[in-house]
């Protein structure tokens, strides 16, 4: 087991005599404080009421739900399991693969963070033919141009009024050329479910459904920056439960093509530049010095989060490459193995936030592929504004010792990879991440 070491002054983790842990952010700077007593709070929450499900209720239970397809804009991408592998259906139209269930499905998010609008007007964005040709033939198709008429007039609420149907077919070309996607699974609830409790989340997927998840994720990244060369980065996240932003208690990601890199990423290009070594000197050889790794396989390693504004877990990759998409297979299996273990040690209760992070193709710096898990259990308030001082109720060796000890049952019973190795099994060393130049 784990303990807080009795003296810790490093640059961004100090320890104090009375058990506080002050943190700073390696890259934002950010202060984070721990303060002692804080870490046996609860971090799961219990839904208000429990219900029982209704027969079928599992497969309407919102718009994302197996029974509410047209519900959601056409599928860019529907992959479904064949027995011994996953095949993926692109540019799907009404009605096809009826007799293939999408175990996973890739659709534009109907309401986008940056339109198709945006991109035409700042961007002199077109239809390619591609898509072209696909909104022409769903439209075509039975049941299509009914679909696309009732979506765009929810996205466009009273500014549709007055508008032709074929006005509105127009418009619907917006989803076949978004570059805000959303990639989601099939549950809503587990397999057997009787409540409404038992939501289906990261952590109650399987290894090989966790893998695919990650891997069309990956790739709907890898599309966006391909599709539209006026993007500079596709930010890419996971909320879970409403504390944590989401819209649906459905697991979903969202996709996202924005037009810069965005401040946190200019930062970290700006000193990877100044400190080639800066991802191991700033984030692995700390937490392999100091006892806060968690987990690994031979292409990734866990790691507790330090200076996060939230108990956070990181996932780094040890791929050359720092592009999600542009991974080879089992470089993005290790990343996705030791990400399923961490949803499923952190529990279907615990809001959290994942966010991916990557460098933009157009930068000349490498940094690796890394996802954080942020457990969304408190709510900054006046003193954070205040202060810009963040108070996380629990300490990153804590953050350490709850998944290692969580881990363990998990893989004796079969739930995770099985190359996985925990806690003081754990062999990285120092240096192991690629450098930046």
């Amino acid at each position: 087991m784990i303990r807080v070491p009795e003296v810790v002054h490093t640059t961004w983790l100090r320890t104090l005599p009375d058990g506080t842990i002050k943190q700073g952010n390696p890259f934002t700077g950010d202060q984070v404080w721990t303060i002692p007593g804080r870490a046996h709070r609860p971090t799961a929450i219990a839904p208000a009421q429990v219900r029982p499900l209704e027969p079928g209720q599992a497969d309407r239970a919102c718009a994302f739900c197996s029974d509410r397809l047209v519900e959601t804009p056409p599928e860019k991408v529907r992959s479904v399991w064949r027995g011994t592998a996953y095949e993926r259906l692109r540019h799907v139209l009404p009605g096809q693969g009826s007799d293939a269930p999408a175990d996973f499905r890739r659709t534009a998010n109907l309401f986008e963070i940056v339109s198709a609008d945006y991109w035409r007007v700042n961007h002199g964005r077109t239809m390619p033919p591609q898509a072209r040709a696909w909104w022409e033939a769903y439209a075509a198709a039975p049941g299509g141009r009914g679909q696309l008429v009732t979506l765009i007039r929810q996205r466009l609420g009273a500014a549709s009024d007055g508008l032709s149907e074929q006005a509105l077919i127009e418009r619907a070309q917006d989803f076949f050329v978004s570059t805000h996607d959303l990639v989601m699974g099939r549950r809503h609830y587990v397999d057997g479910a009787l409540t409404d409790d038992q939501l289906a989340s990261s952590g109650s997927l399987t290894p090989t459904e966790h893998r695919e998840f990650i891997a069309l994720t990956a790739e709907a990244v890898s599309d966006i920056y391909r599709a539209n060369p006026a993007v500079q980065y596709v930010s890419t996240f996971q909320n879970w439960l409403r504390p944590a932003g989401a819209s649906f208690d459905h697991l979903h990601k969202q996709v996202v093509g924005i037009d810069e890199h965005g401040g946190r990423i200019d930062q970290a290009m700006a000193q990877a530049r100044q400190d080639p070594s800066i991802w191991n000197a700033r984030v692995l050889d700390p937490a392999v010095r100091l006892g806060l790794v968690i987990a690994e396989n031979d292409g990734a390693v866990a790691i507790a989060g330090v200076g996060h504004r939230f108990p956070s877990v990181e996932v780094w990759s040890l791929a050359a490459t720092g592009v999600p998409g542009a991974a080879r297979e089992e470089e993005q299996h290790a990343v996705a193995d030791l990400l399923h273990a961490l949803h499923a040690a952190t529990g279907a209760r615990v809001p959290s936030n994942e966010e991916w992070h990557h460098a933009p193709p157009d930068v000349d710096v490498r940094m690796p592929w890394h996802v954080v898990l942020k457990w969304r259990i408190s709510t900054p308030a006046g003193f954070e504004g205040d202060t810009k001082i963040y108070t996380n109720t629990i300490g990153p060796w804590d953050v350490r010792e709850r998944m290692v000890t969580a881990l363990g049952p998990l893989r004796a019973d079969g739930y995770l990879a099985s190359e996985i190795r925990i806690g003081d099994e754990c062999r990285i060393s120092e240096g192991a991440l690629p450098r930046a130049l």
